[in-house]
């Protein structure tokens, strides 16, 4: 990491944004706008959505420039009403910088600077029909935003500024009581870069929740790239997760989940591969002291195994929200990676505050990989507006390189 900076950016951007959480915490200037921005953008004839995110990037990067950007997104959309159980969706959406854009995008070849994946680029983000005649099941059609669970194998990225969004067709149903199935078929992936990926993929995720024990999740996902074939892959798994009160007001938090994934159709690695994943901890909802709740304790282990030089990948699933907000692991390294991580994240005055330690190895051969710190404050107010501060710090052994990465962003979405 430079260390020709004589201030840190944390230093000099954490006092604004706590100033910005004071003022907008009581949320009294913007309720004032809110109603009547909600009934203008709704009624009979439907309803338009309107989102908007504002963000500062610092990436301090060891062989790199200092890299400086300010995007601003914005995403316009229309929900018609329903007619016959059919409704429409149609949402576009843009992202350029405002003042800077001393960053590589991997668009701009501004090689020099490191990654920030958030290009200049608009694009049609999402385009749907729905069809909800069934009873419990929507069906969905066209380019469509899927989750699935904690989304770390099928998810939108809403970190970034453009997200990911799917060409598929979709079902949800819940007609079996406390059971829900999901399905897709996808041929076509929006990606952040705003790049779109021929595949075909198939997917079924069926969930069967236990009242007040958890929630019990069985998936299967077949990922037939066109172009690069080495990322198709087959990946089956189970995971358990949930929570139960132990006494007064502590609640234990429990997360087992196990998947194996191998080469699929035309990959030209041949391997097999494992991925595990543990979380335990405890939750506090109430405390004894005034504006502070939802104290939470997490100890977590994760871990995608490698088989023949080749490491289990998860290439459609939101991965910053795993194995460290530096986004050293997006991809995993050919020997896996073992994360033992833990989490401390409470709730003071309605202000979230989220601290996270990572240690890094690799799963095969025992290779230090490093280790990372994040941190996050953000405030919701009013239901519709959000300030956040967010930074990670990954410190390298023999993975990557030392990397400071420091965000501050404003977002509106109605």
């Amino acid at each position: 990491m430079q260390k020709c900076h004589s201030r840190s950016p944390l230093l000099i951007l954490f006092p604004h944004v706590l100033i910005l959480l004071s003022v907008f915490s009581s949320g009294a200037i913007a309720a004032s706008f809110s109603t009547e921005i909600i009934d203008s953008l709704k009624g009979n004839w439907g309803q338009f959505k309107l989102n908007a995110n504002w963000r500062y990037a610092n990436v301090d990067q060891e062989g790199k420039e200092v890299a400086k950007g300010d995007p601003i997104r914005l995403r316009f959309g229309y929900l018609s009403p329903k007619i016959f159980e059919f409704q429409a969706f149609a949402e576009f959406e843009g992202n350029t910088p405002v003042f800077e854009y001393q960053y590589d995008s991997k668009r701009n070849g501004k090689t020099q600077f490191p990654v920030v994946p958030d290009p200049q680029v608009a694009e049609l983000n999402q385009a749907w029909l729905s069809y909800t005649g069934l009873p419990d099941t929507v069906v969905k059609g066209g380019r469509q935003r899927i989750t699935c669970d904690n989304v770390r194998w099928i998810g939108a990225i809403p970190w970034r500024q453009m997200e990911q969004t799917y060409d598929a067709v979709s079902l949800v149903n819940k007609s079996i009581p406390n059971t829900e199935l999901h399905g897709a078929f996808i041929w076509n992936v929006l990606d952040v870069f705003s790049h779109r990926i021929s595949m075909t993929t198939p997917f079924l995720n069926l969930s069967l929740s236990f009242p007040k024990i958890g929630k019990l999740i069985t998936y299967a996902y077949l990922l037939d790239y066109k172009i690069p074939d080495t990322k198709s892959t087959q990946s089956y798994g189970v995971r358990f997760d949930g929570k139960r009160k132990v006494m007064g007001n502590l609640e234990a938090l429990y997360t087992a989940e196990f998947a194996y994934q191998r080469d699929y159709k035309d990959n030209p690695n041949r391997y097999n591969a494992y991925y595990l994943h543990f979380i335990g901890g405890f939750q506090i909802p109430q405390l004894p002291w005034n504006g502070v709740t939802d104290f939470t304790a997490k100890i977590g282990w994760e871990q995608l195994g490698s088989d023949n030089g080749v490491g289990l990948q998860t290439p459609l699933g939101t991965n910053h929200a795993f194995n460290g907000w530096a986004d050293k692991f997006l991809t995993t390294p050919s020997q896996g990676i073992h994360d033992m991580y833990g989490t401390l994240s409470t709730q003071v005055h309605g202000i979230k505050l989220m601290a996270v330690y990572h240690q890094y190895d690799s799963a095969i051969g025992n290779i230090d990989y490093g280790h990372e710190i994040d941190a996050l404050a953000v405030k919701k107010f009013a239901g519709h507006y959000t300030v956040m501060f967010k930074y990670a710090n990954y410190s390298a052994q023999n993975h990557a390189t030392d990397t400071q990465k420091i965000w501050m962003s404003v977002g509106v979405d109605f």
